[in-house]
């Protein structure tokens, strides 16, 4: 008599625990290939040296992109304790990253670095903004520590917030079309993705997802919007001394 195995069913719980380290992945990957020909590859590709700011800066993203995947698995193996430890470490990492990510876009705009046809300083209002909404979703997402259900999608949606510079410089978009609508536009359909998934898998939005969300995709126009202005321009003068 031949045997019947029954099909194997991945419970939701089991689905979950997948999903949050692929994401976490995919985001390493993003940069990974953004940043490899003058990063992490850049001895292949023999592009120009980088400061020393700039080379910090890189450490420091990458140090949250490794700590993303180690934290999500750790989550995802029932390791909630070390995951709470690991939290502190999270803390001062984010921290760096902001502090860094302030510094790195200032030397940047001094230093003239912008898309084509761009002044420096209006561009400026683009990475200033990623490190605020950065900022704002990881500070919710520490405060809501003890809210998992809150507090992972936060983190989630921070990690999202720093992705465009990576976009930018994956070389088919920087070959063929460089426009803040594209490295924008895919980090917010990442974002409905997830969104998507958490309304298929719970049938509700998650309020972590409905204003964090709402902060990141708004925060986009509007930081382009910003960035034309006689303020804004006074305000990056001031905060570059350029």
């Amino acid at each position: 008599m031949a045997t019947q195995v029954a099909p194997v069913r991945v419970r939701p719980a089991q689905r979950t625990r997948v999903f949050y380290p692929s994401i976490a992945i995919l985001a390493a990957i993003i940069i990974f290939v953004g940043f490899a020909r003058t990063y992490y590859l850049k001895e292949l590709f023999g592009t120009p040296s980088l400061p020393v700011v700039l080379h910090i800066h890189g450490l420091i993203m990458t140090t949250w992109m490794l700590l993303l995947i180690v934290q999500t698995f750790l989550v995802a193996a029932h390791r909630t304790d070390l995951h709470r430890r690991l939290g502190v470490a999270g803390g001062v990492v984010a921290a760096a990253v902001a502090v860094m990510g302030v510094t790195a876009a200032i030397y940047s705009a001094r230093q003239g670095h912008a898309p084509t046809g761009v002044p420096a300083l209006a561009f400026l209002a683009v990475p200033l903004g990623d490190v605020v909404v950065f900022s704002t979703l990881v500070a919710a997402g520490f405060y809501y520590r003890r809210r998992p259900e809150l507090h992972k999608r936060l983190m989630l949606i921070a990690t999202l917030a720093i992705l465009p510079p990576g976009i930018a410089r994956w070389p088919i978009l920087d070959s063929v079309i460089h426009t803040p609508f594209i490295f924008f536009g895919v980090a917010d359909l990442i974002l409905l993705g997830c969104i998507a998934y958490d309304v298929a898998k719970t049938r509700r939005l998650n309020p972590a997802y409905l204003w964090g969300g709402l902060l990141l995709i708004a925060s986009h126009p509007l930081r382009l919007l910003l960035a034309g202005t006689t303020a804004w321009m006074t305000f990056a003068h001031w905060i570059t001394g350029v």
